[in-house]
């Protein structure tokens, strides 16, 4: 009788602990771990739902209920000051690197630097695509937007109207200006380039409570 699993390796408990430790030292895990607060924020939730259980609130005077609510609700209010909302895990988006369709992990910091070299350059065809990617790498990287994987340049500003609709406009500007010069082969211009970095210089200054609803 012919025994398929009589040669695989089976490890013993140390074999096996090892591999696990090993595995688990992976950065995706550490960047997927939750912080402190995010943990904080979770027992918090929960708090309140058995707070307000059918079970639970009978027991809980009206006075009482209101006291524990604003002291919870002024420390979050406090640690979202100081610290934030809580993350999401942003495991893959890291290890994103397509960009606009094309292979690309620089930071917006770095495509913004590399634009400018470009621009100094006169070369406004590149400075003008790197300004754009510049634009939607910083969008990604303030977790405003979370496009889809090979997402269009005309999606990606769709996306960021969405939190910025004062900039309606000037992203679709920016986009329309990035797809004639990446896929239409049209020369861009130093107007071109100059109107995308007001665009960009702009975005970089506001946050989404700033934007008029």
């Amino acid at each position: 009788m012919i025994r398929p699993f009589d040669d695989l390796f089976v490890p013993d408990g140390d074999e096996a602990r090892r591999w696990a430790e090993e595995e688990l030292s992976n950065p995706r895990y550490t960047d997927a771990k939750p912080t402190w607060f995010d943990l904080f924020a979770r027992d918090v939730g929960r708090f309140l739902a058995d707070l307000f259980n059918a079970d639970n609130s009978a027991n809980v005077g009206p006075a009482a209920l209101i006291i524990v609510i604003t002291l919870i609700v002024g420390a979050l209010i406090a640690a979202l000051i100081i610290w934030g909302r809580p993350r999401r895990s942003r495991t893959v988006r890291r290890g994103r690197a397509d960009l606009l369709g094309a292979a690309d992990d620089r930071s917006a910091s770095q495509l913004r630097s590399d634009a400018e070299r470009r621009a100094r350059e006169s070369d406004w065809s590149t400075a003008t695509i790197l300004r754009y990617r510049a634009i939607a790498r910083s969008l990604l990287e303030r977790d405003l937007i979370d496009p889809a994987p090979g997402a269009t340049a005309q999606s990606i500003a769709r996306d960021a109207i969405r939190v910025f609709e004062q900039e309606a406009e000037a992203m679709r500007r920016a986009a329309t200006a990035f797809d004639d010069v990446r896929y239409l082969g049209h020369a861009a211009t130093e107007q071109t380039y100059r109107e995308l970095a007001a665009t960009d210089a702009r975005l970089l200054s506001l946050r989404p409570e700033e934007v008029p609803a």
